[in-house]
């Protein structure tokens, strides 16, 4: 039997209007493969809210009870065409007790248990995910298992990245952020070198309390030779980059080749042979991304998900992954959060400006 229950949309009109409201809805019984989860926590990653409120204008929004109206400016309206009029669920990830299966023996074998989940629609009081897809958390808490899977595969992911091309090194920004400090830690576990950029000197000093070795500020006067030296010691010319705009892809491909220039023997006229790579997986910063001709022509710059990741990756990796996370789902692949959160004090105008600017260790948790 179907079920009515409380859940997040997010509608955009083609007029650039932005309406994300708390709506009953009704949940269908699930069938084969399917579980239904009642949602007991869900984190609000930068993912969610791309498609929660994209660049809409949160400050000028009107505000009612679990309603927030608010405007689109261009060019993220027409650029997000593709989604006009259609009104959506949110969510990625969470965790809950499963209350239904279908009639697959997988499914069925779920019923009782606390899951973490990726359903796609995860800020709701239920939701139906795939039984292939549910992590059983055993004895771990929702609230411990929320978090289980976007940020701890994606930082497992970076590291089966680069041993796949061949790197023994990693350059990450925004390092101090909750999946900076997971990557910090498997890093640390796997003996893979990391230099990790960051802007404060307090979270300079958060990642050296966390056995950091290399923590670089944009904020010092000598940060370009700070990261030189980083890359120098440690050979990291891939990186990942979760800011997108802006010029730090551009500044890590100098350095990396200003590292890899000063180790030639002879001049070239087209900069070192050395491969550089950066990957972009996250828009913090929603400006254009801006490279200049200084760093010769041996460099990549290519976009991160984890899905595909996980796609090419094949089963075999992406079940050990898995297993590891659940195995380090209080140690290693720990989250914190600074606020908990009901649908409705999700939309209330000083909480949904306060996640919204993804400052580092303030991550919110959703419990339904």
């Amino acid at each position: 039997m179907s079920i009515v229950g409380k859940q997040i949309f997010t509608t955009l009109e083609s007029n650039g209007t932005l309406t994300v409201e708390v709506a009953e809805t009704t949940f269908p019984e699930p069938k084969g493969a399917q579980v239904l989860v009642r949602m007991e926590a869900a984190p609000i990653n930068p993912s969610d809210l791309a498609l929660l409120f994209s660049a809409a204008d949160l400050q000028n929004a009107h505000y009612s009870p679990g309603k927030i109206v608010a405007n689109m400016p261009e060019p993220f309206l027409s650029g997000s065409k593709g989604r006009h009029g259609q009104r959506m669920p949110v969510g990625n990830e969470g965790a809950g007790t499963v209350v239904a299966a279908g009639d697959n023996p997988a499914a069925q074998a779920l019923i009782g248990q606390r899951v973490a989940c990726v359903p796609g629609n995860a800020f709701s009081q239920y939701s139906i995910a795939e039984a292939g897809m549910c992590l059983p958390l055993g004895d771990i808490s929702s609230e411990d298992g929320a978090s289980a899977f976007v940020n701890p595969m994606t930082a497992l992911g970076f590291v089966e990245t680069a041993k796949m091309e061949g790197h023994k090194a990693i350059l990450h920004f925004a390092a101090a952020s909750n999946l900076g400090q997971m990557l910090n830690r498997i890093c640390l576990e796997d003996g893979i070198a990391l230099v990790n950029v960051v802007r404060k000197q307090e979270q300079v000093e958060l990642l050296k309390g966390l056995g950091a070795k290399h923590v670089v500020n944009t904020s010092d006067d000598d940060f370009m030779a700070q990261l030189r030296s980083a890359i120098d010691e440690t050979g990291a010319y891939i990186g990942f980059d979760p800011i997108g705009g802006g010029t730090s892809v551009d500044t890590a491909f100098k350095a990396m080749e200003q590292v890899a220039v000063g180790k030639m023997k002879e001049f070239s006229r087209y900069g070192s042979d050395q491969a550089k790579k950066m990957y972009i997986y996250g828009r913090l910063d929603v400006d254009k991304t801006i490279l200049t001709p200084s760093y010769g022509f041996g460099f990549t710059l290519s976009g991160w998900l984890l899905f595909p990741f996980l796609q090419k990756a094949g089963m075999e990796t992406t079940a050990r992954m898995r297993k590891r996370v659940l195995d380090n789902l209080t140690t290693t692949f720990a989250s914190h959060y600074k606020q908990r959160v009901t649908l409705e004090q999700m939309l209330e105008k000083g909480s949904a400006i306060d996640y919204r600017a993804m400052r580092t260790g303030e991550k919110y948790l959703v419990t339904p």
